[in-house]
């Protein structure tokens, strides 16, 4: 019988980053690491040198320059002798405001549709089936044409609002009226709702040309505060539940912390609201919204709500239906099964889709430009990149930005989606 008398060299050889499966991983990704960092390297110095035999090169100084052009929607002050950038930042606004509703307007929308879609009614439910597949089933640029043109084209002019000394003195009413109780004025030029103003503003500064507001940030703060206060109030009840047996009651507790605080500061900034009136050929006053921004808003909430409708009807049908049957034989009312019973643990099922159609949502909006919306594509992807001709560094710009706000999203529904997930022991 033979025995080892030698221990085997353990010491580190090059061979070993070939042929030991320890360090074989680590090699090949270093290879390809490598390899990728040599092509970028060549690909940005070739982009280079042919810019350079066009006499171009990579130059962000025209942010600075006169951008020259008007915004019809803008957050912020503008006029026509700003930057590009501020134009840029402009367009940025735009675009963020235009998905921000969008995602919830289309997720209000999706969750109603995905519930009435399996509903028991044979009408509901195939009337739902014909709004999902007419919309999924057409381009989202001609809904967002179909919808400027029914706004633009189907509304009265401004005049028609204007009540004359003749009209007015043979009691006969104007062609067309002012909705809500005289504050919302529709025509074929846009909308004009109430603006909220101030009367004891709390002032602010500019960052980079920003505007910053203390009055939208104290109530920004305190609408964050009495979240987290009957979030915490909300807890409290539960433990008290869990002790005793009993769920006290909590609906109107929680309106007073939710509203009183935010309305208190309002009231003692002086909240109050300036309608339009017509003046001249046209309505002033108010917060005038174009109606490329409506027709954008509609269309996307429209269409993407189709998308979330089937997300969430699969996340539904995911759920075993003995969870209902459990639930109906507790005595719960099919309302309150759905809501409490079915959709929290469908919400596992729906989150991940789910962030995929927000992504979608946000990228859509660059289709904008169709109606003449000028929000980042329209305006560093647009008119900036058209007047200056810097298309690579406009190009990098906007990549940037909108990898940087699909980054965000995905990062804010990652972290809910991880708080909905089965937690295991």
């Amino acid at each position: 019988m033979a025995l080892a008398t030698e221990t085997p060299d353990t010491g580190f050889r090059l061979s070993m980053l070939i042929y030991d499966t320890r360090f074989r991983a680590i090699t090949i990704q270093v290879i390809v690491l490598i390899l990728f960092l040599l092509f970028l390297g060549w690909l940005v110095d070739n982009t280079i040198q042919n810019l350079a035999a066009k006499d171009k090169d990579i130059n962000f100084s025209f942010l600075w320059n006169r951008a020259g052009y008007d915004i019809d929607q803008q957050l912020i002050p503008w006029n026509n002798d700003m930057t590009h950038g501020r134009a840029a930042i402009i367009g940025l606004l735009n675009t963020l405001v235009v998905a921000f509703f969008g995602c919830i307007f289309a997720t209000i929308i999706g969750v109603v549709v995905g519930v009435l879609r399996l509903s028991k009614n044979w009408l509901v439910s195939r009337l739902m089936t014909v709004y999902v597949e007419a919309f999924r089933n057409v381009p989202l640029l001609l809904w967002i044409i179909l919808v400027y043109v029914v706004f633009s084209e189907i509304r009265p002019a401004p005049k028609d609002f204007r009540i004359t000394d003749e009209m007015a003195a043979a009691g006969t009413a104007p062609a067309a009226h002012m909705n809500l109780w005289d504050s919302v004025a529709i025509t074929n030029r846009g909308s004009n709702i109430p603006a909220p103003l101030l009367d004891r503003p709390l002032g602010g500064f500019e960052v980079f040309d920003v505007p910053i507001n203390f009055s939208v940030l104290a109530t920004l703060a305190v609408i964050i505060a009495s979240i987290l206060a009957n979030r915490a109030f909300l807890r409290r009840v539960r433990a008290v539940q869990e002790d005793t047996g009993i769920r006290p009651t909590t609906w109107w507790k929680s309106l007073l912390i939710l509203f009183v605080p935010v309305s208190l500061l309002l009231w003692a900034l002086g909240l109050h609201l300036e309608y339009p009136v017509l003046k001249g050929f046209n309505f002033q006053g108010g917060i005038a919204v174009a109606h490329s921004f409506t027709a954008l808003l509609i269309a996307l909430s429209l269409y993407t709500g189709a998308f979330i409708a089937e997300v969430v009807r699969a996340g539904i049908l995911a759920i075993s239906r003995g969870q209902t049957e459990a639930a109906f034989a507790l005595g719960m009312r099919p309302n309150r099964t759905m809501s409490l019973i079915i959709l929290p643990q469908a919400l596992r099922v729906i989150i991940p889709p789910l962030i995929s159609q927000f992504l979608n949502l946000t990228k859509n909006t660059s289709l904008g430009i169709a109606v003449s919306y000028l929000d980042l594509r329209g305006t560093l992807g647009g008119i900036t990149l058209n007047q200056t001709g810097r298309e690579l560094e406009c190009m990098l710009l906007m990549m940037l930005i909108y990898l940087t706000i699909s980054l965000i999203i995905s990062s804010i529904m990652n972290y809910f989606n991880a708080s909905v997930k089965l937690k295991e022991r």
